[in-house]
């Protein structure tokens, strides 16, 4: 629960560290939209991702800036960062590294040394990974996982806090292969780029053809980040917001007892018990990023499709009925949410 005693972190205790978590918060965003216009919601949603440990996935066709948004928010963040451009060729070994036969000096023997990867780096911007083979979008498994990376015989970690932001356009264009269900379900969140208003595709066009773009500011360090992800872990969960998290994430099964009717004709495979923790974790992240001391139903209805959107399969009578992933999420919503 938050406290207003000290709590190990400088500057005072949790009521002090959310009041600096909103202001550090407002920093970001008007940072971010030095280059970025418009996707205010998609920036929220992204920090909720970073406070709460976990990793998104944006998709969105070419041109909608997808991965200037990122770059711009590792921007922003004073922490090691890699982009890892996702290509039909790439190899598991280019992202993780490979060992090479190296002499040492001092005995003349030829020994094995293992050259680090891009992996190795805080925020990796995966650009187009699925543009990649999923024996390549599998090299991330690990990492994103459990923090580490195993070459041969040995296991390296990686430094905390470790994020990966990836980008993806949507399958139905040519050269692109769908990521395995193991390695979306180790995403957080699937956020969506729509197309901009007329007004904001104005700004747009006048942001990015006059001179160089706008530079960017550090405003978080790696210690900081910590500290609020640590924050909103400490961030206490109403009982019934936890409840209505489960239950939500349960009825996506069409074999639990108690789907709904339209669940059980219309969804091939529900979402797994990682659903329920990121409904939890990223009600608290966003309850906390807006300064509230506690999240609520609101919190859990506005992460709930990008949680949920890439961890459904729709079966053959909603492709029949024109009926997507999001519309059947929608549906879940208005139903089993108070």
């Amino acid at each position: 629960m938050l406290t207003g005693a000290k709590s190990g972190t400088e500057g005072g205790g949790d009521v002090e560290l959310l009041e600096r978590l909103t202001i550090t918060r407002a920093q970001i965003e008007s940072q971010v939209a030095r280059r970025i216009v418009g996707q205010s919601e998609v920036v929220e949603k992204l920090l909720v991702a970073l406070l709460a440990g976990g990793h998104a996935l944006v998709v969105g066709v070419p041109g909608l800036a997808k991965t200037t948004l990122i770059a711009t928010l590792a921007d922003t963040l004073d922490l090691s960062f890699h982009r890892i451009q996702f290509t039909p060729d790439l190899m598991p070994s280019d992202i993780t590294g490979t060992e090479v036969l190296d002499e040492d000096h001092d005995s003349g023997r030829r020994v094995f040394r293992f050259v680090r990867g891009p992996i190795f780096a805080q925020v990796i911007l995966a650009d187009e990974i699925n543009r990649t083979p999923p024996k390549t979008q599998a090299a991330l498994l690990q990492a994103m996982q459990e923090g580490e990376v195993t070459a041969g015989s040995s296991t390296f970690s990686l430094d905390r806090p470790f994020f990966v932001l990836a980008t993806q356009n949507p399958i139905e264009h040519e050269g692109t292969y769908p990521l395995p269900e193991a390695q979306l379900d180790r995403f957080m969140l699937e956020l969506r780029i729509t197309y901009p208003s007329f007004e904001e595709e104005l700004a747009v066009a006048a942001l990015t053809t006059g001179g160089s773009p706008p530079e960017v500011e550090p405003v978080i360090d790696g210690e900081q980040l910590l500290a609020f992800q640590e924050l909103v872990r400490r961030v206490p969960a109403p009982r019934s917001v936890v409840e209505a998290a489960v239950k939500l994430a349960r009825s996506t099964r069409p074999d639990d007892s108690e789907a709904p009717l339209f669940v059980r004709e219309m969804i091939a495979w529900g979402a797994g018990p990682r659903a329920s923790q990121y409904l939890v974790l990223g009600a608290r992240a966003r309850a906390a990023l807006h300064g509230r001391a506690a999240p609520d139903f609101e919190d859990i209805r506005t992460i709930a499709p990008d949680v949920l959107r890439h961890r459904i399969v729709p079966g053959f009578e909603a492709e029949a009925a024109g009926r997507s992933a999001d519309d059947l999420v929608a549906e879940l919503i208005h139903t089993v949410i108070p």
